[in-house]
């Protein structure tokens, strides 16, 4: 079994997501959400690929939704029952390959 994956609550959880651009807490408080829109379906698909290896290479992996050039990515730690580091870690991820 490997180590406990701490729930991010409170300020720690706050202060985490105020150190995000354009990440939201989801309305229940147990996820990270951000929508990316881009030039084309291609773009989209694109940036989904690099997202997915990226995914694949940390086992961590986002619940998205797609539609042409819009992505929706939403993050959470199942194991953790809500947000935890490893989701600020990927949204961080997520973010500098847009930036």
């Amino acid at each position: 079994m490997g180590p406990v994956i701490e729930r991010l609550t409170g300020d720690a959880l706050h202060g985490a997501i105020a150190e995000l651009t354009g990440w939201e807490l989801r309305g229940d408080g147990l996820a990270i959400e951000r929508k990316y829109a881009f030039a084309d379906f291609i773009e989209a698909f694109g940036f989904m690929t690099r997202v997915a290896i990226m995914a694949e290479k940390a086992d961590h992996h986002p619940e998205w939704f797609n539609v042409y050039n819009r992505v929706e990515i939403t993050l959470t730690t199942h194991d953790a029952g809500g947000v935890s580091q490893r989701d600020i870690a990927m949204a961080k991820a997520i973010a500098a390959l847009v930036a």
